[in-house]
């Protein structure tokens, strides 16, 4: 169906037509000038991302449902990064005239399916006419009592550093659909150079290898808010003194972290958590695994630190690790390889307005 034939107050009614809130504090959501909100006794967050067709995706290698999904678990990793508690979502579109009615409807599924799994409540946002391609901006607004927020800035000398999950497996996976690509255009500029239509032809049922790779694919086009990380700190009454979600690479968010908290760093090459696929992809492309892991972004995991008090809690939980430990401003911030060098940690994860 041409989106043309809705309009835009239909698309909207069509997309949102069966979207009920959950959430106590959505007292208005769909369907008026404003969603209406409350928050009685919580400190309110609010963050918002912007994803560019061409910049942050690229449909060639990442449908829509799994472009809604993604959209929507960034902007819910940000308030968990906060320590808060997800509970609305604003959604607006800009698309050309190649989407169809039926396009958005995969958006929204893979969108509804992220929030559906933090009851996040959808209450609203904006659709539009775009001449460059698809742009989505995504606002998402959550709660924490005041105490309870952990910021960027809380870090203190002798505090751990730890990670959840592991780390550099979304940019092999970026890596690796990046290379089927060229495979496939490279294959297809051939085909067309011979004029062989019959390899054309084959080329329209092309099927990238990915066997024995599911794992660093699904991380970069279906990554996961770690909310059961914040559940688990919580049931162990460990409160960090300042986090972020890993979204541009672990120096560069650690980096952040020193500089905002006045403080410096050591983290240890050895305790960084690779995932095995990741270490494989990273040696058939013949690029080092560690750089893969603190530079490459879009793993969405949680960098946080705790009191050392807290040591003998972190090392009981599955799916955390501690890499590290903070330091006084003076020493500096550095990564200490294997072989007990000592690396100065530099800012090269994903920045967008980078020459």
């Amino acid at each position: 169906m041409e989106i043309s034939e809705l309009g835009e107050f239909g698309l909207i009614s069509h997309l949102t037509k069966d979207i009920k809130p959950n959430n106590a504090s959505t007292l208005m959501g769909v369907g008026d000038d404003c969603a209406v909100m409350h928050y009685p006794d919580k400190e309110v967050l609010v963050t918002t991302d912007m994803l560019m067709e061409g910049v942050h995706f690229d449909l060639t290698y990442i449908d829509l449902q799994h472009l809604g999904y993604k959209s929507a678990m960034v902007n819910i990793s940000d308030i968990f990064a906060m320590n808060g508690t997800p509970r609305q979502l604003v959604v607006s579109i800009a698309l050309s005239r190649r989407f169809k009615v039926e396009d958005l409807e995969q958006f929204y599924s893979g969108l509804r399916m992220a929030c559906d799994k933090w009851g996040v409540d959808i209450v609203g946002g904006d659709t539009t006419s775009s001449l460059t391609g698809l742009a989505i901006s995504i606002t998402c607004i959550g709660e924490a009592s005041a105490q309870e927020i952990a910021y960027r800035s809380g870090a203190h000398d002798t505090d751990l550093i730890c990670v959840s999950g592991d780390l550099g497996a979304a940019y092999m996976g970026l890596q690796l659909l990046e290379r089927e690509k060229r495979v496939y255009y490279e294959q297809v500029r051939e085909a067309q150079k011979a004029n062989n239509k019959a390899a054309l032809q084959e080329l329209a049922h092309f099927q990238p290898d990915f066997a024995g790779k599911e794992y660093i694919i699904g991380r970069q086009i279906m990554p996961e808010a770690r909310g059961d990380i914040i559940k688990r700190l919580r049931e162990m009454n460990i409160h960090p003194t300042s986090m972020m979600d890993i979204s541009d690479g672990l120096s560069s968010e650690l980096l952040h972290i020193c500089e905002r908290s006045g403080c410096g760093c050591r983290i240890f090459e050895k305790n960084i958590p690779i995932d095995y696929q990741t270490a494989v992809m990273a040696e058939e492309l013949n690029m080092n695994v560690t750089t893969c892991a603190l530079n490459g972004g879009e793993d969405y995991e949680l960098l946080f630190t705790v009191s050392i008090g807290d040591y003998d809690k972190i090392e009981q939980m599955e799916g955390v690790r501690l890499i590290g430990h903070v330091t006084d401003k003076s020493l500096g911030k550095y990564l200490v390889t294997r072989d007990g060098q000592e690396m100065e940690l530099t800012a090269q994860g994903w920045n967008p307005l980078k020459k």
